[in-house]
């Protein structure tokens, strides 16, 4: 298993800016996508290595930088990607609002699938486009896709931007889902964006990027990074696979007048070491605690807080929480977890209206805060009952 790091006093957003962010002192962070897990050491060793040179200044994406990328898709997804279809990013969400200016017009219609990671919909309201929310149905514990108001919603659109895997559900789309989605779009002229930045930590099956479907393949953007898997989110790179030259023309352009054209020269380091053989050893054993992190959780809830059901947890560090059987509000929900628990988690309201009564919890640390926490929110549920 892996220990946690204490990451208080580095300016990590996690624990040193939750006071500010939750209006409370004291919170036991579990919320925001990012790990309290050491990096690989290939990687730390090879940031080590550049920041001993003592020049830190403008940075081109090398041929290095889309030849590890390539490695990294061939034997991970299988996917033999063209190194020219990689444009070098600064993250998925700046990949997202790119996507968005570049290729749809103020008033289009773009597809998002709600309960959804909250920037897809600032994307989509902050950019004047108007949002067609495919709600996820939610049966049995489970979530799928309501293929009759999807294909309604394609007939309108002109974007859709697919999170794959979903966050916060953690589904794992099938084949079969993703193939129809994928002809779908075709059929109707709708241009996918896949966020697919959680895809390397998948635990139900292999992950397959949308843009390996022969009907994906030329209006898709894929759009991946090493920050979520290897837990190098601050070095702020990322990268955009775009088979489509026109799309990629128009999307380069785009970067170009945003004025991003450089690269961070750590953020590059950083990529070419992750994805390697070593990094690829590093991540199957993350893999493993994460699997453990996992099945404790499901137990103690099952255990002692059964009003509180986990989802399923198919893809990614996050486990969603139904909560819906304390019988709680949103509000309620908030004061119990943030109050009377002293965690923080993501309230599941923040996901869209889809996600009212649920909170979304981090499993990206150790056993002994895991268990700190959900010991805290026994006792805190415990007190709540007659």
């Amino acid at each position: 298993m892996f220990d946690a790091i204490d990451r208080r006093g580095t300016d990590a957003i996690k624990w040193d800016d939750a006071a500010r962010r939750f209006g409370r002192e004291n919170l036991l962070p579990l919320w925001v996508a990012d790990m309290d897990l050491a990096v690989p050491q290939v990687i730390q060793e090879a940031l080590i290595r550049r920041a001993e040179h003592p020049v830190y200044g403008y940075t081109f994406f090398s041929q290095a930088f889309r030849d590890a990328i390539v490695w990294w898709y061939a034997h991970h997804f299988d996917w033999k990607i063209d190194p020219e279809w990689i444009v070098p990013d600064h993250g998925v969400v700046v990949s997202i609002n790119t996507a968005i200016t570049a290729l749809t017009d103020p008033e289009d219609g773009i597809i998002i699938q709600t309960p959804i990671y909250p920037p897809f919909m600032s994307a989509v309201q902050d950019n004047h486009r108007r949002m067609l929310e495919n709600r996820l149905l939610y049966e049995a514990g489970r979530y799928t896709i309501d293929w009759e108001d999807f294909e309604a919603k394609a007939r309108q659109a002109r974007m859709f931007i697919l999170c794959s895997p979903h966050n916060p559900t953690t589904r794992a789309w099938s084949e079969e889902e993703l193939s129809r989605m994928a002809t779908i779009c075709a059929e109707h002229d709708v241009i996918i964006v896949a966020d697919e930045i959680h895809s390397d930590v998948v635990h139900a099956r292999k992950h397959i990027p949308v843009g390996k479907f022969p009907d994906a393949t030329h209006n898709t953007l894929t759009l991946h990074a090493p920050s979520k898997t290897f837990n190098i989110a601050g070095l702020n790179t990322s990268y955009t696979i775009i088979p489509n030259v026109t799309l990629r023309d128009a999307y380069r352009k785009r970067y170009q007048q945003i004025g991003l054209p450089h690269g961070n020269p750590f953020g590059i380091v950083g990529l070419e070491a992750a994805y390697t053989p070593e990094g690829a050893a590093w991540l199957a054993q993350l893999m493993e605690h994460l699997h453990g992190n996992i099945a404790f959780v499901q137990e103690y809830l099952r255990t002692h807080i059964p009003q509180i059901v986990p989802v399923e947890t198919e893809a990614t560090f996050l486990i969603w929480l139904d909560c819906q059987k304390l019988g709680l509000d949103d509000d309620a929900l908030e004061k119990l977890f943030f109050d009377q628990a002293g965690l923080a988690l993501n309230m599941g309201r923040s996901f869209g209206e889809a996600g009212s009564g649920f909170m979304r919890l981090n499993i990206g640390t150790s056993r002994a805060i895991l268990e700190q926490a959900l010991s805290q929110l026994h006792r805190a549920v415990a007190k709540r009952e007659p």
